[in-house]
C-alpha cells in the first residue's frame, strides 16, 4: 500500500522529493470493514486518509433522521472531515468506508509537524482542499438546477464507477432524491 502513496506523491509533486521517505514513515496502515466508521459526526477528526482500496462515504444525518452524502471518495484520493481536522473540532459531518477499505492514515499530530518540515507535503494537502471544495461546490451547485432524472444522467456521465458499486439507496442519499424515485427513474434510462 506505501508504494500506492509513494506514487501518488510522486506524481502530485512531479518528482521524486528529497524527503519522500521520512514523509511516508508517518503513515501507518489500516484496513476499514465494510460499515465501519473511520470518524463520527460530534468526535474530533484525528487522522487524514489516504484511500489505496475501497470506497469511502462523507455523510450527515439530515433533520428528519435521513443520511445527505456529501461525497464518495474511491482509490487515490483522500478523505477527512477538513474544518474539523484543521481546527481540532468536533465533527459536522460522518465519514464511512461502504465497502472493505485498505488506508493509509497520518495522525493529526504527525500531519502538522509534516507540514512544517516539509513543503511538498504542506503543497499536496493545499491541492487536496482545493480540490475538495471546487468537487463540492460543482456537484451542489450542478445538481440543484437539475430535476432528478438529470441527476442520475449527470452521475452516469461524470462518476459511472459509482453508478456499478454503490446501492441505489447511496446512490438518491447522493443525488438529494428517495430511494424510490432512483429506482423508478434509473428503469428509464
Amino acid at each position: 500500500m506505501i508504494d500506492n502513496l509513494r506514487q501518488h506523491i510522486i506524481n502530485r509533486v512531479g518528482k521524486k522529493p528529497d524527503n519522500l521517505e521520512h514523509v511516508l514513515d508517518h503513515f501507518e496502515e489500516f484496513s476499514g470493514e465494510r460499515g465501519q466508521h473511520l470518524l463520527v459526526q460530534g468526535d474530533v477528526c484525528k487522522h487524514v486518509y489516504y484511500i489505496a482500496a475501497g470506497c469511502i462515504q462523507v455523510y450527515i444525518i439530515d433533520r428528519q433522521g435521513q443520511e445527505s452524502t456529501r461525497e464518495f471518495y474511491v482509490e487515490d484520493q483522500w478523505v477527512t472531515d477538513i474544518f474539523g481536522f484543521q481546527n481540532q473540532l468536533p465533527a459536522n459531518e460522518s465519514i464511512k468506508c461502504v465497502e472493505a477499505c485498505r488506508l493509509l492514515r497520518i495522525h493529526y499530530d504527525s500531519f502538522q509537524l509534516l507540514s512544517q518540515q516539509a513543503p511538498q507535503f504542506a503543497a499536496i494537502y493545499k491541492e487536496i482542499l482545493e480540490v475538495s471544495y471546487n468537487n463540492t461546490v460543482y456537484r451542489v451547485n450542478a445538481l440543484t438546477a437539475m430535476n432528478a432524472l438529470e441527476r442520475i444522467r449527470w452521475l452516469m456521465e461524470n462518476k459511472p464507477k459509482i453508478m456499478t458499486r454503490l446501492s441505489s439507496k447511496l446512490i438518491a442519499s447522493y443525488l438529494g432524491i428517495s430511494p424510490e424515485t432512483m429506482t423508478r427513474l434509473k428503469s428509464k434510462l
